[in-house]
């Protein structure tokens, strides 16, 4: 249920106005009435209620009083440094009792930062990071439009950095080989068609049907990733659901063998991310989204993406 939940609050738009620690993790409480209290454990003040879905941010997480609901139970509780205190991981919207990526309080020294190095992709990818040099070029201005574009917790790095090694072997100027067409793919995420290079072109204020070179440049391969991971397409919530079957259906191909190929190492990032793989992951897409995609507006597909299941 929580990790279903995921997908709904995400799009809520609720964010608390703070100051966050470089290092914390995005994640979203569900239900109203949750207490942030002062300790990890059931006896501390309450310093805070929320009064329904709030998006936080996390530093470190602490295993303290047992919490349960009808969504399962869970002895851990996250450190929100902008609430003040800790709030219960069972009301967390993760399918997981211990929050994934996040270290525990007082026992590990938190991350310099968020971004992801070159040895960070060799550990997930391994032998698909093909050309390092320009992988590590092209990595600060990736980080910046995974910043951009919300792409901040475990399950959508591990989703989005999966995709684009399989697009693209994660290098920013790379064209699809024996691809000669005009609007054929470029960049990090394999921009094709002018149905797709007018409408990034024009949301980012450049040319990219006079130049689809662009597509290929430091400068806009990573901004042109982030337009179609959330303006042609909103790929996020897949990603909190653990569901690659539609993130590959989002990309635009039809279905086969590459899906459980990008679903793997879809896999191991998640292991590389946060220590193990989590039950849930689905590598299938819905019997609606087994074609081309790749030509629907983002309408169309996401009509199409509820069918089967849709996400809840």
């Amino acid at each position: 249920m929580r990790r279903l939940l995921v997908s709904l609050l995400a799009g809520l738009g609720l964010s608390v106005a703070a100051v966050v620690p470089a290092h914390a993790t995005g994640f979203q409480t569900y239900g109203s009435g949750v207490n942030v209290r002062a300790d990890a454990y059931l006896s501390s003040a309450v310093v805070r209620t929320l009064g329904g879905p709030t998006s936080i941010d996390v530093d470190c997480q602490k295993h303290g009083d047992r919490v349960s609901n009808s969504d399962g139970t869970s002895e851990w509780w996250a450190h929100v440094p902008a609430l003040g205190g800790y709030v219960t991981v069972v009301y967390i919207a993760v399918p997981e009792d211990k929050l994934p990526g996040v270290p525990e309080c007082g026992t590990s020294e938190p991350p310099t930062g968020d971004d992801i190095t070159l040895a960070d992709v060799q550990a997930m990818f391994g032998t698909r990071i093909a050309n390092p040099s320009i992988v590590e070029t092209g990595l600060p201005s990736l980080n910046q439009a995974m910043k951009d574009a919300q792409i901040n917790t475990p399950y959508r790095k591990a989703a989005f950095l999966a995709t684009l090694v399989h697009e693209s072997r994660l290098e920013y100027n790379i064209r699809e080989i024996g691809d000669t067409r005009l609007y054929g793919g470029r960049g990090y995420i394999q921009l094709t068609g002018d149905f797709n290079y007018g409408p990034a072109g024009q949301y980012l204020g450049i040319d990219l049907l006079g130049n689809p070179d662009l597509a290929l440049s430091l400068q806009w391969s990573a901004p042109i990733a982030r337009w179609y991971w959330t303006v042609a397409r909103s790929i996020n919530p897949y990603a909190d659901n653990l569901d690659m079957g539609r993130v590959n259906a989002a990309i635009g191909y039809p279905a086969g063998a590459e899906d459980q190929r990008r679903c793997d190492s879809f896999k191991n990032a998640l292991r590389y991310l946060t220590g193990s793989v989590p039950s849930g992951v689905i590598c299938t897409r819905p019997a609606a989204l087994k074609g081309d995609t790749s030509k629907l507006s983002r309408t169309q597909f996401d009509s199409l993406a509820k069918q089967g299941g849709g996400l809840g």
